[in-house]
C-alpha cells in the first residue's frame, strides 16, 4: 500500500467529483448478544448515525484511491493485486473487494472519500457499516445486481477473511436491511427476518459510551466462539443432531452439568438463556410491556458479565447506576464487550437528567467523560445521487 497521506486531502482528490453518496448506518442490538455466531436469535436495528461514502468512477481499469476524513489518511491500490494491509481499517475495504471478486464481479477504477459520525470502538458497528457501505456503493457504481442479503453476507465474510474477527451476520444484516421504526427479529441460522414495530411509547433508547476499549476485545471474541464450538462438540457426541447451541435448550444442557468443563457449561448456559430472552423480549415489546422488556435487558447483562465474562468494570458501573434510577426500564452492555456502550431504555422526560447524573458519577469514578447518544431505529443502507 503506497501513497498514504496524513491530515490533508491528498493531491489525487483535489478534482474529485462525487457521483453519489452511500449512507451506511451503525446498529444497536436491543437484546441477543453473542448469539448470532451460534445460529441464534438477535433483535437489532440500524440507527440514525451513519458512515458516508462518496463514490466516483475514475476512468482507469484498476487504480483506486480511498481517503478517510476520520483518520486523516489515504491509500491507493491496484484491483489486480488485492492483499491484506498492515493498517487494520484498510482491511475492511480490501476484504469487501476481495469478496466481490471471489463472487465473479470485478470493479474497475474508483475513488472514495469516507466520513463518519459513528464513534469507533463504541459497539455500534462502525466496521460493519464501513464494509456494507463499500459493498453497497460498488454494487451501485458498477451495476453488479447483488441483493441486500448478499451484500450483508459478503461484508461478514470480509471481516472473517481479512480482518480476522469471526463475527456473526447480525451487524452487517442490520446495517443493510433495517426498516425505519422497526426492530429485526433475525434468525441467524435461516436468515429469516421478522420486522417488529418499535413500540417504545414515551421512552427513548440512550447509549452511554464508556470511552474505553480494552485490548482483550477481538482476541476474546474469537475465544468465546471457540468455547461455544467445543461445548457443541461435547453435546454432539450424545446428541448427533446438535449442530450449534441453537439446537440445545436448558433442560438438555443440564444433562451435561457434570461432564462439560465448567467454563464451557457457563458459556453454553449464557447463549441458550439469551436465545430464550430474545423471544420473550419480542413478546414483551409486541404487547408494549416495557417493564418486562427492561428486566430481560438486565438479565442479559448479568449473563454477559457472569457467565460469558465479556463485560468490564466501566460497563458494569453504568448498568448498576441505572438500578437506582427509576425512569430507566432496562440497561445492559451492547456489542462484543470489554468496553463500548451500554444501551438504556429510558423515559423520554428523564433523558437529560440521567445523562447529567451518569456523566458526573462516571467522571468521578474513572476521570473520563462518557459520551451520550440518543438513537432511534432507522432504515438500512441507502444512497443518493448528486
Amino acid at each position: 500500500m503506497k501513497n498514504r497521506t496524513e491530515d490533508t486531502l491528498p493531491e489525487s482528490f483535489r478534482n474529485f467529483k462525487v457521483h453519489f453518496t452511500v449512507s451506511a448506518p451503525g446498529r444497536i442490538n436491543l437484546i441477543g448478544e453473542h448469539t448470532d455466531y451460534n445460529d441464534g436469535f438477535v433483535l437489532p436495528t440500524a440507527i440514525d448515525k451513519t458512515i458516508k461514502l462518496h463514490f466516483a468512477a475514475n476512468s482507469t481499469p484498476y487504480s483506486c484511491s480511498i481517503y478517510s476524513k476520520t483518520y486523516g489518511k489515504s491509500f491507493s491500490f491496484d484491483l489486480r493485486k488485492i492483499a491484506r494491509s498492515e493498517e487494520q481499517w484498510e482491511n475492511y475495504i480490501l476484504g469487501v473487494i476481495n469478496e466481490i471478486q471471489k463472487r465473479g464481479k470485478y470493479p474497475e477504477g474508483f475513488d472514495c472519500i469516507i466520513e463518519s459520525d459513528l464513534p469507533v470502538g463504541s459497539g455500534i458497528s462502525s466496521s460493519a457499516a464501513l464494509e456494507s457501505g463499500m459493498a453497497f456503493g460498488l454494487n451501485e457504481l458498477f451495476g453488479f445486481d447483488l441483493s441486500r442479503k448478499t451484500i450483508a453476507e459478503l461484508s461478514r465474510d470480509a471481516e472473517h477473511n481479512y480482518v480476522g474477527t469471526k463475527c456473526g451476520i447480525m451487524d452487517q444484516y442490520a446495517s443493510v436491511l433495517s426498516k425505519k421504526d422497526h426492530l429485526i427479529l433475525l434468525d441467524c441460522r435461516s436468515l429469516e427476518a421478522t420486522y417488529i414495530p418499535a413500540k417504545f411509547k414515551d421512552h427513548k433508547l440512550l447509549l452511554l459510551n464508556t470511552m474505553v476499549s480494552h485490548s482483550l476485545a477481538s482476541s476474546e471474541y474469537n475465544t468465546r466462539r471457540k468455547e461455544c464450538e467445543e461445548a457443541v462438540y461435547h453435546i454432539n457426541q450424545l446428541y448427533p443432531e446438535v449442530r450449534s447451541l441453537r439446537d440445545v435448550n436448558l433442560t438438555r444442557l443440564a444433562e451435561f452439568r457434570n461432564s462439560l468443563p465448567e467454563i464451557l457449561y457457563k458459556r453454553a448456559h449464557y447463549v441458550v438463556s439469551e436465545n430464550e430472552r430474545v423471544l420473550k423480549a419480542v413478546e414483551a415489546i409486541s404487547r408494549e410491556d416495557l417493564d418486562q422488556f427492561g428486566l430481560l435487558m438486565y438479565n442479559s447483562h448479568k449473563g454477559l458479565r457472569d457467565k460469558y465474562e465479556v463485560s468490564c468494570e466501566e460497563l458494569d458501573f453504568l448498568v448498576d447506576l441505572t438500578t437506582e434510577y427509576k425512569p430507566v426500564k432496562g440497561a445492559r452492555m451492547m456489542g462484543g464487550g470489554f468496553g463500548g456502550c451500554t444501551i438504556n431504555l429510558i423515559e423520554e422526560d428523564a433523558v437529560e437528567e440521567f445523562i447529567e447524573i451518569a456523566s458526573e458519577a462516571y467522571q468521578k469514578q474513572y476521570n473520563i467523560k462518557p459520551e451520550a447518544i440518543v438513537v432511534s431505529p432507522e432504515q438500512g443502507t441507502y444512497f443518493r445521487k448528486h
